[in-house]
């Protein structure tokens, strides 16, 4: 497999991270499951660490900012300017959480919910691109909004990054994929809470590819993670749901060969 090594084009989801009480715990646990091993970034960036797959990088575990933050993945998509799309965060409908700023030389970002509460990042290259290697094992593979408004959320992700979004029937009525205009390879997908417990807020939810998903959900539970819904045979591989032991959901996806275009 290539490993990128430019810029994501606008638009496209480039990076996903996780915030934790425990970084080093998180780092056993995913290194367990998705074969990760972590290398720290400067101290300035408090703690936050750089998952790697073959010595470039996948996703980033870091400290909560606060105690009263929850655990969660935050998925991030590609801007050539941060600031523009901040700025039309709001006018459509969303809330900007953190506004533009510099993480150093490694690029500009901002954090921002759209009109369903689902948190997001906006990710402005500097010299980090966001992952260096998707759609293999360890690396970031697809990424699903479950939304408490999905019709509105694409409205606001179409007025942000020019998104188009096709129903894809098969995986029921409120769900699109969403790709752009003109590229038959869809980002992901964006959809209803798909019977997700009543008060679920709306949220992004990763997908990470493994080799065998069997081994990886007996990883997950042997590693003090909880299994959601067990390895399910799909037109688009086997696929299982899975906790992390501090909350934090994803799904492990393993390419049986009829897995969605690479992107």
């Amino acid at each position: 497999m290539t490993l990128r090594t430019k810029p994501w084009p606008p638009g496209t989801p480039c990076w996903a991270d996780l915030t934790v009480p425990d970084v080093p715990a998180a780092q056993a646990f995913y290194g367990a499951v998705l074969g990760w091993t972590c290398q720290p970034t400067a101290d300035e960036f408090g703690g936050y660490t750089i998952a790697q797959v073959r010595d470039a990088a996948a996703a980033g575990i870091g400290p909560l900012p606060s105690p009263d933050v929850p655990t969660a993945w935050t998925l991030y998509l590609a801007a050539d300017d941060v600031d523009r799309v901040a700025e039309s965060v709001a006018p459509n409908g969303g809330t900007l959480l953190l506004p533009p700023g510099d993480v150093g030389a490694l690029g500009r970002m901002c954090i921002a919910a759209d009109p369903g509460g689902a948190v997001f990042g906006v990710w402005q290259a500097g010299t980090h691109i966001g992952a260096s290697v998707t759609s293999e094992p360890g690396g970031l593979a697809w990424e699903d909004l479950r939304s408490t408004d999905p019709d509105a959320a694409r409205a606001f992700y179409r007025a942000l990054f020019g998104f188009e979004t096709t129903p894809l029937a098969e995986a029921g009525p409120d769900y699109h994929t969403f790709g752009f205009p003109g590229d038959p390879a869809p980002l992901g997908g964006m959809g209803g809470m798909f019977g997700a417990p009543a008060g679920t807020p709306s949220h992004w939810l990763p997908y990470f590819e493994v080799a065998d998903a069997d081994v990886a959900v007996a990883a997950v539970a042997a590693a003090g993670g909880r299994v959601l819904t067990p390895v399910m045979e799909t037109p688009y591989g086997r696929m299982a749901g899975v906790v992390d032991p501090f909350g934090a959901g994803f799904t492990v996806t393993q390419n049986t060969g009829q897995a969605v275009p690479e992107r």
